[in-house]
């Protein structure tokens, strides 16, 4: 009994057990298989029946793209672009000469002619219509079998020309579509070579299964060729891009290194402003001064004489005034800086003896292992000093005016003193580039200032430039500091 009982298995337990759960797995299996079927026939559907006759021209080779046309010599490559027809037309024409001349035993020349023109127009017809180019081959397949073809054909149930005819129009079709579209070709053709073996009642499966071979081989060559140019197209694609965007930064460098040279050149006609404001500004104030203290200078001057020497003063004034009104025309694009040799601290003593000329009485002192420093250095400072004692100058007539160098080890100290203004301090239109051009030149050189009002009531510039670092060279690269326009101490 209970070997009985091991051998017949364990009893269903519940509901979902034994044959009831057994039938329901089919039923969900048959359900799935159902639903694949039904979705492998509508992408049939939607690839070789739905716009089966859509017109699809074949394209012309690109030069560029394709490499076919690089082997082509150039007065011939034109045309060379139409390459693929020529080779569609030529197997139509293949395929309509194979159908004159291998035809069945017994068929008459009409039969032949009818032969080859079935077989050869669908050839042309893929050139613009590829999946109507392909029932049409099964189309005329099916006509001449019942008409001329018989079962002693050795490709039946195609003809020898329809036989090459269809191999060539789905190679044309899987190169112009994609893989499932090839493979779905592939499928149809088997299935209509047994199905139509069938209903004529003819033994053809080695020359079915010849099709399905070379249909597969080919079909295969043509998927691979497709593949290898969409990816030599999407490489070439992505190399132009790469090259578009190499261009671009090209350009956007191209654009930044001209907008980094205008700046640098912006930058260096405002030196060359300055250097003219400094140069200028100062020896119009030595004939402004000169020309104000030269009556004094004569005993009892003529009317004329006095008349001579205010005329020219009020010119020098008015130079003054008007060489800082276009001071920002001489910084215009269209100006040529001059090449002319710059002064240096060992021209210090020629600008104190022009300043004493003046009547300022000014003093040097210099303190420190005198040397030779960089150009752009001994150029500040002595501008610096230039205009520091115009200013005292300026506003100071009659001042006595201390001048200190201090040659140091890290670099070179200025200072710049004067007493307060003896007289009456005579109006200075036009004022307020000097203080904040010293500031520039001491920024540039990453130097220090102090300029502000004496405890005597004077005025006095202290500055200190280093010189153990490079001289700075790139004025473009560096944004100067903030810099102030206002008369610090009634100055300029």
């Amino acid at each position: 009994m209970n070997e009985t009982a091991k051998a017949s298995g364990p009893l269903p337990t519940g509901p979902g057990d034994g044959p009831v759960e057994a039938e329901g797995a089919d039923a969900k299996g048959l359900r799935t298989e159902g639903r694949m079927l039904r979705s492998a026939l509508g992408a049939l559907r939607a690839d070789l029946l739905t716009g089966a006759f859509a017109f699809r021209p074949l394209p012309p080779l690109v030069e560029g793209e394709s490499r076919v046309l690089r082997w082509i010599p150039g007065p011939f490559r034109r045309s060379g672009r139409w390459l693929l027809h020529g080779l569609v037309v030529a197997l139509a024409a293949l395929v309509f000469i194979i159908g004159m001349t291998a035809s069945s035993w017994g068929t008459d020349p009409g039969e032949r002619l009818f032969i080859g023109l079935f077989t050869a127009l669908p050839v042309l017809l893929g050139l613009l219509r590829p999946v109507a180019a392909f029932w049409a081959s099964l189309a005329s397949t099916v006509l001449l079998a019942i008409t001329v073809v018989d079962g002693w054909e050795p490709t039946y149930p195609w003809s020898v020309a329809g036989f090459v005819a269809h191999l060539g129009i789905m190679g044309c079709l899987a190169l112009r579509s994609r893989p499932r579209v090839a493979a779905e070709a592939w499928l149809v053709t088997v299935v209509f070579g047994l199905v139509l073996d069938f209903v004529a009642g003819q033994d053809s499966g080695d020359e079915i299964l010849g099709m399905a071979v070379a249909s597969g081989l080919i079909l295969a060559a043509a998927v691979l060729l497709s593949g290898w140019t969409s990816a030599r197209r999407e490489v070439v694609a992505k190399e132009q891009e790469v090259a578009a965007k190499e261009r671009e930064v090209v350009a956007k460098e191209e654009v930044t290194r001209a907008e980094r040279s205008r700046r640098f050149l912006l930058e260096e006609r405002t030196t060359i402003a300055r250097e003219l404001h400094d140069v200028v500004a100062h020896h119009m104030s030595v004939v402004a001064i000169q020309a104000e203290a030269a009556p004094y200078r004569v005993a009892d001057p003529p009317p004329e004489l006095t008349q001579a020497f205010a005329t020219i003063r009020e010119n020098a004034v008015a130079a003054l005034t008007e060489l800082r009104r276009v001071l920002g025309v001489v910084r215009a694009e269209d100006y040529e800086a001059p090449d002319a040799p710059q002064p240096t601290l060992a021209d210090l003593d020629a600008l104190l003896a022009n300043v004493r000329d003046t009547g300022l009485t000014v003093h040097k002192t210099v303190t420190g292992a005198v040397r030779e420093l960089p150009q752009g250095v001994e150029l500040s400072a002595y501008r610096i000093v230039q205009e520091a004692l115009s200013n005292a100058m300026r506003h100071a007539p009659g001042a006595t005016a201390q001048v200190e160098v201090a040659y140091v080890l890290g670099g070179i100290g200025l200072r710049v003193v004067n007493g307060p203004a003896a007289g009456e301090v005579p109006p200075s239109p036009g004022a307020g580039h000097g203080l904040t051009g010293m500031r520039e030149r001491v920024s540039m050189l990453s130097g220090e200032m102090t300029a502000g009002a004496a405890d005597d009531g004077g005025f006095e510039v202290a500055v200190f430039l280093p010189v153990t670092m490079p001289e700075v060279g790139g004025r473009g690269d560096r944004e100067p500091e903030a810099r102030r326009d206002e008369d610090e101490g009634g100055r300029a």
